[in-house]
């Protein structure tokens, strides 16, 4: 077990936390709230992130040490086994903690479907994906709101936007972002032919911090109108629905599921924000890409994930190759070995590119 290098770098973690303990005893300190808080946060997670995996060191060697012990004492191969198993867990946990150590990766996401041409076959596919994140955010505890949807005609939902609230809520839900490809016997098809539906899935961290993404407030046009949404009573029958462009390259976010104009408009600079964010981000591990050599996707409407149920049953994700069977157990939220297995081989470097002929 190595301390730094990698992913993973102990003793640089120790430095950062030791610097921050240094700025809280400033006088000035607590002068900003805001940044005192947010760095006392910080320190407090990479001082529990160093204890741990400095327990997991120390265990190791203590290991080490005992089975030294054993060729004296057959005895302690019991407890030693016991042990590595044990530790082999912690292990695996905590490695996956690390694939979840991105700036936003604890925080809340929003999440967006949009339903992919198709009409109604592909508005259906997008509620079927909404339900599946729904179940999938209420197994894990997290609370969810949906903040702007637009039904479909027949059935379904054209797009929708979710706000999801919950400890790694962004971290996790990364993973999906990308075009979901469902093959299955049409529902809508008199004829009962096999169709193939596409949604597209964005992710996005909520950034509290307006700093963080700065908008000219010339770059946006904001307009109001009534609210159609979900939400019931909750939703006012006049005009407090938000729509705001983004001049410079034409993004337009919506919100009408809260209780005020203001509200809205506050929920639709997040999406903004949010998205803005995310672009940023895919410019930036292209540029990456580029300099290291490595071919770069110019399709990025490939599907990531397949879901097949028909002529058999299969979920397969094209980026790491992962497959299950029980289709029906996914869509009711069970995705966290596809999460899971994603957000480790990102970590680790071993990720594959999904391309448009790599079929379930």
């Amino acid at each position: 077990m190595t301390r730094s290098g990698g992913g993973f770098d102990l003793d640089n973690k120790q430095a950062r936390a030791a610097a921050l303990e240094q700025e809280t005893l400033a006088g000035d300190f607590w002068d900003d709230p805001q940044t005192a808080q947010k760095k006392m946060q910080e320190m407090a997670a990479l001082r529990d992130v160093v204890e741990a995996w400095s327990g997991i060191i120390r265990r190791a060697h203590d290991a080490q040490e005992l089975y030294a012990m054993a060729e004296d004492d057959p005895g302690l191969l019991g407890e030693i086994e016991a042990e590595a198993g044990a530790l082999e867990e912690e292990l695996d946990r905590r490695e996956f903690e690390l694939a979840l150590s991105g700036k936003y990766d604890r925080g809340p996401a929003l999440f967006s479907i949009h339903a992919g041409a198709g009409g109604t076959e592909a508005q259906d596919w997008a509620e079927m994906l909404l339900r599946m994140y729904l179940r999938w955010a209420e197994r894990h505890g997290y609370k969810t709101a949906i903040t702007d949807m637009t039904e479909g005609e027949e059935a379904g939902i054209k797009s929708v936007t979710v706000e999801v609230d919950g400890v790694n809520a962004y971290g996790l839900l990364k993973a999906e972002k990308g075009t979901h490809r469902l093959v299955r016997i049409s529902p809508f098809d008199s004829n009962s032919r096999r169709h193939t539906s596409f949604a597209k899935v964005e992710v996005m961290p909520v950034l509290d911090d307006v700093q963080e993404i700065e908008i000219d407030p010339k770059d946006i046009e904001v307009e109001v109108f009534l609210s159609s949404g979900a939400g019931g009573q909750n939703v006012q029958k006049n005009q407090t629905a938000v729509r705001i462009r983004y001049l410079p390259t034409g993004m337009i976010v919506t919100s009408q599921n809260e209780r005020s104009q203001m509200q809205n408009r506050e929920m639709a600079m997040r999406v903004l924000r949010g998205r803005l964010y995310e672009i940023e981000q895919e410019k930036l591990a292209a540029e990456k890409a580029q300099i290291k050599g490595q071919n770069v996707e110019a399709n990025f409407g490939s599907q990531i994930r397949s879901y097949v149920l028909h002529p058999y049953q299969m979920v397969k994700d094209h980026r790491t190759k992962y497959q299950e069977g029980d289709v029906t157990n996914v869509l009711d939220g069970d995705i966290d070995s596809f999460i899971k297995t994603y957000l480790m081989a990102k970590a680790s470097g071993t990720l594959g590119v999904p391309t448009a002929d790599d079929d379930a």
